[in-house]
């Protein structure tokens, strides 16, 4: 853990600031060269254009930390556990479950009842079949463990039971409407989709994370903490012909500049980009693909709800007030941030403009006012600000806002493992940063802003929040979707449940000669398809 001097450093980003907006330059130097951030490839490559596949051949993955596990029912985030689970049901571009592994999925009474077929002939790697057992199996381990990120998921169904071999229905304690996409998810998000052999569960026990055994287009051959994870074909596959590739490399690089060096210098062949930084350079680069789209969600900052000062409103609205963007952008995104002030982007058809009137604009005077109230009350303003070792550029940004309003930031910095997990998941913080895309509303909107939610670190609680994000999730109907994803927008915004200020800037990022590429905007990959052509 860093500690970083908080008053020298304010001082001059507030002089640097205030001079940055004197000349009324509204970017960085060179910003003007540079390409406008808009989507670029949010879903993958275009198979038209990509070329006849070739197989063979070993990809090279550069990813932001080492897996933790590959145990679905642990809470952890791992970038390449997708190789060797593929997923019961797979969400396409407009947000929506279809079947992928499972052969369908159906409800005959509007949501109460679902019936989940299964492909014949499906094995995972050590010879086990997919069968309606098998999910059971699997679907319990998240019923029965309170820590599983896909619990709330499981807690929902009232029975389950095999109708035969390929079929497993699931009886729900009320309908929903959202069920088939509980089977969809991403890994790190938390999913019922994605299965472990009943038999490597029985052997290894409370260990299966680190004896990964799935139906996936890979299968684990070598784990060398803080080193690499590699992975061989599955021969066994259950498409045929598929994967392209021979195996994977998966190399833990968690340094931002590190990591992007060794993609342009061709030590890897493709990495995840999370920050703007490496957006905004590989878009510049003629060597590199760049698959990016900005969506909902994004980047924000994270109040703790539960202790002061952000318990209190009035301090909540002082720190958004503060924020100049256009400084923001000007300084640390090269004049291309996309500015955010509300939970769903402007052409999503949950957002309602009366969301973004509501946010509060920058108003230092107003920001100073509010804190001064605050410290007049007996409230301290004053805080600590945690975050990772990648966004020491950010964190003096804002203990230079802060230093204009009258507050004293210090600032904490943390490798990411330990950041994801003492200082987020662990709730130990006053105000922190995060980012993250929403794929599909549900569940990644609940999972921030319900009380119970498995990422609302802050403990953000509204009761009416809750009834809301509920009844998306059971309604059958999209129009009563929408409008409760609409006024949940609404009334976080208006709590400043979190402190929105650009939109997201993950990425995926690869060498000219990467094919094949299927993503979801949270940048969350599937390799069956991905291929390497060499010779490009």
């Amino acid at each position: 853990m860093v500690r970083n001097r908080r008053r020298q450093v304010g001082i001059a980003l507030v002089a640097a600031a205030v001079a940055l907006l004197a000349g009324a330059c509204g970017a960085a130097p060179g910003a003007a060269d540079r390409p406008a951030l808009t989507a670029v490839n949010p879903y993958g490559g275009d198979p038209a254009t990509d070329g006849q596949p070739r197989p063979g051949g070993t990809l090279r993955v550069g990813m932001d930390r080492d897996a933790v596990s590959f145990d679905p029912a642990a809470q952890n985030a791992n970038q390449a556990a997708s190789v060797v689970y593929d997923s019961l049901m797979r969400l396409t571009p407009e947000g929506r479950a279809e079947p992928y592994v499972a052969r369908s999925m159906e409800s005959p009474d509007d949501g109460l009842t679902w019936r989940m077929g299964l492909r014949p002939d499906v094995r995972f790697t050590d010879g086990t079949p997919l069968d309606a057992d098998a999910v059971i199996v699997n679907v319990q381990r998240h019923a029965d463990r309170v820590a599983s990120p896909a619990h709330r998921f499981a807690e929902r169904i009232a029975a389950m039971r095999v109708v035969d071999p390929m079929t497993v229905e699931f009886t729900l304690h009320e309908p929903m409407g959202e069920f088939p996409t509980v089977f969809a998810l991403s890994y790190s998000a938390g999913t019922l989709g994605m299965l472990m052999s009943p038999a490597a569960i029985r052997q290894y026990g409370e260990d299966v994370g680190a004896h990964p055994v799935g139906v996936g287009p890979f299968r684990l051959s070598e784990w060398v903490r803080d080193s690499h994870l590699t992975f061989v074909r599955n021969d066994d596959y259950w498409q045929d012909g598929l994967p392209y590739l021979d195996g994977i490399e998966f190399r833990p690089l968690p340094d931002t500049d590190t990591r992007f060096a060794s993609i342009t210098n061709g030590d890897v062949d493709y990495i995840y980009g999370g920050y703007y930084q490496e957006l905004s350079r590989a878009l510049g680069d003629p060597d590199l693909n760049v698959y990016y789209g900005p969506g909902s969600g994004g980047e924000r900052l994270q109040f703790n709800h539960t202790t002061a000062p952000f318990d209190d409103r009035r301090m909540r609205e002082a720190i958004v007030r503060a924020i100049d963007l256009q400084a923001l952008s000007a300084s640390l995104y090269g004049g291309q941030m996309i500015a955010a002030n509300s939970l769903f982007d402007p052409a999503s058809q949950y957002h309602t403009q009366a969301a973004s009137d509501a946010w509060p604009a920058f108003d230092l005077d107003e920001a100073r006012r509010l804190v001064d109230e605050y410290r007049a009350g007996g409230g301290n303003p004053d805080f600590t600000f945690k975050t990772t070792n990648t966004r020491t550029s950010f964190a003096e940004f804002m203990q230079a806002q802060m230093a204009a309003i009258g507050v004293t930031m210090d600032v904490e910095q943390y490798d990411l493992a330990q950041f994801s997990g003492a200082v987020m998941q662990g709730g130990d913080f006053q105000l922190t940063t995060y980012l993250g895309s929403v794929d599909t509303p549900y569940p990644v909107v609940a999972n921030m802003l319900h009380s119970d939610g498995s990422s609302n670190y802050g403990r953000y609680s509204n009761p009416e929040v809750d009834r809301l994000l509920d009844e998306a999730a059971v309604t059958t109907d999209e129009a009563t979707r929408t409008h409760a994803y609409q006024q949940v927008e609404l009334l976080t915004g208006q709590d400043l449940a979190l402190a929105w200020y650009s939109r997201n800037y993950s990425s995926n990022i690869t060498r000219k000669e990467v094919r094949g590429v299927y993503r979801y905007m949270t940048s969350g990959v599937w390799f069956e398809r991905v291929w390497l052509d060499r010779q490009a």
